[in-house]
């Protein structure tokens, strides 16, 4: 798969969903013995950053494509990544099941997929073929494995 990448023929993108809060909940604090602690916990309601974001660092510039996503990431929305701005799907998702006549990726892609649940879910796995058929084929890693994907470090 690397090498195939390496040599031009199709791309590799290795894709992670990861979460930001610029507040983080305090449950807890040291304090001297008798002393009354007060912990200020601000409103936290809104303020988390869900990012979706793929890595195809196997040619001579690395690509990373991510997106922010205000509300919780599942599997309808990361088909709609994939299919949006990796396979670059003109009408994204919706047009999944109907592409437009004659279209496929310029250059056919591997997907390396971590084991989330929402990786395993038929809305997401379930268009297996059709994602083929635009030149998008997926690549789950083994389970408790994330060194291979890539873009883990970032």
């Amino acid at each position: 798969m690397r090498l195939r990448s390496e040599l031009g023929v199709e791309d590799l993108y290795y894709l992670d969903e990861c979460g930001f809060s610029p507040t983080l909940p305090t449950g807890y604090t040291w304090a001297r013995t008798g002393t009354r602690v007060v912990v200020k916990r601000e409103d936290t309601k809104n303020r988390r950053v869900n990012v979706l974001g793929a890595l195809n660092d196997t040619g001579p510039e690395p690509e990373l494509l991510w997106t922010a996503v205000e509300h919780t990431i599942d599997a309808a929305r990361v088909l709609d990544f994939v299919c949006t701005h990796i396979a670059r799907l003109p009408g994204g998702a919706e047009r999944l099941a109907q592409p437009p006549p004659g279209w496929k990726r310029t250059r056919p892609c591997t997907l390396v997929l971590d084991n989330a649940s929402i990786h395993h879910a038929d809305v997401f796995k379930g268009p297996r073929k059709e994602l083929g058929a635009i030149g998008v084929r997926l690549f789950c890693l083994p389970p408790r494995s994330p060194e291979p994907n890539r873009i883990e470090r970032i």
